[in-house]
């Protein structure tokens, strides 16, 4: 069974022994990046030390051994995910902003044509977008959103309208900047209903609860690793094994041939047909170590964890500083994440980050790559602060302190 003590993963992290302006490390930025474990380093550094080889082909023990570990991550992610079709169905990318360019440029230039819809949110990450609005100038299709209320959550009263010609709705598990956690199960059934896909954004999700595809019945997932206590330089697109098949390769080079000849090439079956060229090996034993390390600690213990600490933050938060440290997102944590976007008034994120950081405190200015969420609500930026795993109370305490000198200082 698993168990959890926030004390003792932080106790796990180096970092937290760190000193910053004479104040202990406050580590309030989970959302952008989270702090990696022990473990994590040093599977990266015996991967180094005593495996480093290249992978798949080599036939000495080393090459066997560096084969084994970056295969092992693989079915790791599967079972961490619930993957229907075992560990053939997750490509290994470098982040999920990547593993979003491999579904519009693959997917979406192979499947849709002009007219056709992609149906997004107001609250996408730009990682959620961009690929999407390149591929409406390369193939004319048609880009849509459904909108965010004035409650922080997604306006599906016109959901059925929304739908008409959509082939695949793209949407995040939980908002980098309201915590907002959609329904994405009766998304699914929805898309489904009307003939779409599903693709589900769970760089924010996936490190803070239970992420079961089978459950949630999407038939894409993109996340990445260094928003779950892993390394950076490598993410996941999960695809039912289906569409993967049907999917013709993202980059081209060694790795991703069946066999190539002076008159063309084959490409080999999926996933080696999406990882062209020598991968991310190192990353991946961080990586196996991450899932191995959050199994252990039981998603639904993390999230019940992080729960408590943003009902405590919010409330204290409000009755702190009123109206004057205003909370852009849900106010309560029904379907709601461990993500705090404040907006301090009169006062830029930036200064407000810079005051926190006199005092150890990490937090996150700015628009979170989440432009048009930050135009729907006419701000410019927040500064946003989120929790993980290894986060207590302690450090909503050193928050608010630091927090009340900011809103002091600019009057």
């Amino acid at each position: 069974m698993a168990t959890f003590d926030a004390r003792m993963v932080r106790g796990d992290i180096a970092q937290f022994n760190r000193v910053i302006n004479n104040h202990p490390l406050t580590y309030l930025d989970s959302g952008a990046t989270t702090l990696p474990p022990r473990t994590v380093l040093e599977a990266m550094n015996r991967y180094y030390e005593l495996h480093h080889a290249n992978v798949h082909r080599g036939v000495y023990q080393t090459a066997a051994e560096a084969t084994a570990i970056y295969e092992g991550a693989r079915e790791a992610v599967a079972t961490f995910i619930n993957a229907p079709g075992g560990a053939e169905e997750v490509v290994f990318t470098k982040n999920a902003t990547e593993a979003f360019n491999l579904l519009a440029k693959s997917w979406g230039a192979s499947q849709l044509k002009s007219g056709d819809v992609v149906l997004l949110s107001e609250m996408e990450h730009h990682a959620n977008i961009v690929p999407w609005f390149q591929l409406r100038e390369s193939h004319g299709i048609e880009v849509r959103f459904i909108g965010v209320g004035d409650d922080f959550r997604l306006d599906l009263s016109n959901l059925d309208e929304l739908l008409r010609g959509v082939k695949l709705v793209s949407l995040t598990g939980m908002s980098n900047v309201l915590g907002t956690i959609n329904p994405i199960k009766d998304l699914a059934r929805a898309a489904h209903a009307a003939g779409a896909l599903i693709a589900l954004d769970g760089a924010q999700s996936v490190a803070h609860s239970a992420t079961d595809v089978q459950d949630l019945d999407v038939d894409f997932l993109a996340f990445s690793a260094h928003k779950m206590l892993g390394p950076t330089g490598i993410g996941v697109l999960w695809a039912r094994r289906e569409l993967l098949e049907a999917m013709p390769p993202f980059l081209g080079g060694g790795g991703m041939i069946a066999d190539v000849s002076v008159n063309g090439f084959t490409f080999a079956p999926p996933p080696a047909r999406f990882e062209a060229g020598t991968p991310p090996i190192a990353e991946a034993a961080g990586l196996l170590a991450a899932v191995r390390y959050m199994s252990s600690l039981g998603m639904a213990n993390v999230a019940a964890h992080e729960a408590d600490l943003t009902a405590d933050a919010l409330t204290r938060l409000a009755g702190t500083f009123g109206e004057r440290v205003r909370i852009i997102g849900p106010s309560n944590v029904v379907d709601r994440g461990g993500v705090i976007s404040l907006d301090v008034q009169g006062v830029h994120p930036h200064d407000v980050s810079q005051v926190l950081d006199q005092h150890g405190v990490c937090i996150r200015p700015g628009h979170h790559c989440a432009k048009p969420l930050m135009k729907r609500f006419g701000l410019s930026a927040t500064a946003r602060v989120s929790f993980g795993p290894y986060s207590l109370v302690q450090d909503t305490d050193a928050l608010l302190e630091a927090l009340a000198d900011a809103v002091s200082m600019f009057g």
